[in-house]
């Protein structure tokens, strides 16, 4: 058992070099011993400790240094064509450009204290401190920044990414077309033919809803883990990517602020977009820790979050990395929780996707059939199918990773709207499984019809991308994931999309013909059956795992509204179809969600947070 810092006596610790060099600086010894015996309580270096946790500041820490070794400091280093990304940053040495060749260092950890031991002025050096280092290297290697994060899956595994050419599309719409002209002059023999057709992919994905629901469990882990020393946490990487969001910045430090991790291992990045002002403006606002790192994404194509994500991955400090969206509010503990089964779990386990649940849920109609919709999906669904080992699509968010892994496999496609739901299937393709983490973060549904249109027109299209994608060589997608797998992803791409494309021709045309009372396209009664065990069992996998999920969450208030599902599904059909004309018309372009318009909140989050804003407000316009 260690020994605890209260036992400890500061007095005993000796000064390590990282931080000795502060007390002929007017630093007091004291001080700067008591945090060493903190950085070693918390596993990490002394220098890390004492800037992560903010106890003195990154410029005065460099300053210094630059005086105690005799070296001129950089505010604005110019760097030389031959610095690299990422290894410039995270070597923390670049060489500088002009006439006197040399380097400019921003040294951590080994770096640091070799040059404090080792005093060299053999070549001619310069300090500056990371964060500078960093947009140094932004501005010196935007270009091929920007061509890495949009272009490294499709240049290294060109099998794996998003092709969809005109020749794939014009194929898609050559398909559709005499669907939807026979949907509009024969629709029962239409309907019959796509029945038979398709119907084999509908089972799939109705008894993998309904199968997939029973066996997921609580929506909190059943037993706690032990809580780990914070010495023996490994760093957590945490990005975001924010575009417009100064409704949500306050409120996502806020959130990232209460996560029970030491700050001293977390990785914080933010990813702002270049022509964005006024997120900056709001983060200016704010009191930012010196834990969170904020990155501008060079200029690029396309214009995307996982183009966004792709930047920051290579500056990834932490063994797990986490992705978070701007409105999200993590549990707590979320994080201890993913290391904790990330150490317990197999090699082959690459993620873990936490439970998204909707926070809003009283805004509107639409934010309650939201909430249904997440809860089952999250509650009832992907747990289930994690459990059985199937591959699934990811959520956008709150998916925890092997960093390692994630670079192994080129992050996220940069072409694909919806990434999460390509790499999902990408990680299966190559080995790699999913879990379940029992975990929720908070999220902010649309509650406007033309919000949420325009954020499942995005989704419905990424689907689209994703399907086409990954069966562009349906045998390659066989040998790798097997017989009942592939059928699987099948199901959970193919049958998503195609089912929400056909949805209200088989819906109306048999509620219709039934309420006539003469079947379904008068072929006799083994079709009649054979379509009424599709359309009811299609009707329970809707149902079903709702109502599952409801029961999981207590969200018992919200069961009448389930009778409104067909109705809300009806609206999915709708964004598909709008979905896979703009794939045709724009298929990078990115629908961004606005957030920060929520009015409830079921938690009380959102409540806690505004009037934290008004009393903070109200402090700083106070007379003195």
């Amino acid at each position: 058992m260690r020994q605890g810092l209260a036992e400890r006596d500061p007095q005993s610790t000796a000064l390590p070099v990282a931080l000795g060099f502060l007390a002929g600086h007017g630093y007091a010894p004291e001080a700067l011993r008591q945090m060493a015996v903190f950085a070693q309580v918390a596993g990490v270096s002394a220098d890390d400790f004492v800037l992560r946790q903010g106890l003195i500041e990154e410029t005065e820490f460099y300053r210094t240094l630059a005086a105690e070794l005799g070296l001129p400091f950089l505010a604005a280093p110019r760097l030389s064509r031959d610095a690299r990304y990422p290894e410039s940053i995270l070597a923390g040495l670049a060489p500088l450009t002009g006439t006197r060749s040399g380097f400019v260092a921003a040294p951590r950890g080994a770096l640091l204290v070799q040059l404090l031991r080792s005093r060299s002025a053999a070549r001619p050096l310069a300090i500056t401190t990371p964060s500078l280092l960093r947009e140094a290297v932004f501005r010196a290697k935007a270009p091929s920044i920007a061509h890495r994060a949009a272009s490294d899956l499709a240049e290294q595994a060109p099998d794996l990414a998003t092709g969809v050419g005109y020749g794939q599309l014009a194929l898609l719409f050559l398909m559709l077309a005499p669907i939807v002209f026979g949907a509009l002059h024969a629709p029962e023999l239409t309907a019959g033919l796509l029945g038979a057709a398709l119907s084999p992919l509908f089972l799939a994905l109705v008894v993998l809803r309904l199968a997939a629901s029973f066996l997921s469990g609580s929506v909190e882990p059943a037993t706690p883990p032990p809580r780990a020393e914070d010495a023996d946490l490994p760093v957590y990487t945490v990005i975001a990517a924010l575009y417009r969001e100064r409704r949500v910045a306050a409120r996502l430090i806020q959130a990232l602020e209460r996560l029970d991790y030491p700050p001293a291992k977390l990785d914080i990045k933010l990813v702002l977009e270049a022509d964005d002002r006024e997120t900056p403006e709001a983060l200016a606002a704010i009191t930012m820790p010196a834990h969170v790192e904020v990155l501008v994404a060079p200029p690029g194509e396309p214009r995307t979050k996982p183009r966004a994500l792709n930047v920051a991955l290579p500056l990834a400090r932490g063994r797990f990395t986490v992705v978070y969206d701007a409105e999200d509010v993590p549990d707590p503990g979320q994080l201890r929780l993913a290391a904790s089964r990330f150490r317990e779990a197999p090699a082959d386990v690459a993620c873990l996707q936490a439970r998204l649940t909707i926070d809003n849920t009283d805004d509107t109609w639409l934010t309650r059939l939201f909430t249904i919709e997440y809860a089952a999906l999250f509650d009832a669904f992907n747990p289930g199918l994690a459990a059985i080992g199937s591959p699934f699509p990811l959520g956008g968010t709150s998916n925890h990773f092997r960093t390692a892994v994630l670079r192994r496999i080129h992050g996220w496609d940069a072409h694909n709207v919806t990434e999460d739901a390509d790499l999902g299937i990408r990680l299966a393709r190559l080995g790699y499984r999913v879990q379940d983490l029992p975990s929720s973060t908070l999220e902010e549904a649309p509650g406007t019809l033309r919000l949420w249109l325009r954020q499942r027109t995005r989704w419905m299209k990424g689907f689209v991308q994703t399907a086409v994608s990954h069966s562009r060589r349906p045998w390659n997608l066989l040998r790798q994931l097997g017989p009942w797998r592939f059928c699987g992803a099948l199901a959970l791409t193919w049958g998503v999309v195609l089912s929400a494309l056909v949805y209200p021709l088989f819906t109306g045309l048999f509620v219709t013909s039934w309420l006539l009372g003469h079947g379904v396209a008068q072929w006799g009664p083994a079709l009649n059956a054979y379509a009424l065990t599709l359309f009811a069992s299609g009707a329970l996998s809707i149902v079903v795992p709702a109502g599952i999920a409801l029961h999981r969450r207590r969200l018992w208030r919200l069961v009448p509204w389930v009778a409104l599902l067909p109705l809300y599904y009806g609206l999915v059909s709708l964004a598909a179809w709008r979905g896979l004309w703009e794939l045709a018309t724009a298929p990078f372009r990115w629908n961004k969600t606005s957030h920060g318009l929520a009015r409830t909140s079921r938690s009380g989050w959102l409540q806690k947070h505004q009037a934290r804003v008004v009393e903070t407000r109200s402090l700083n316009t106070a007379p003195p």
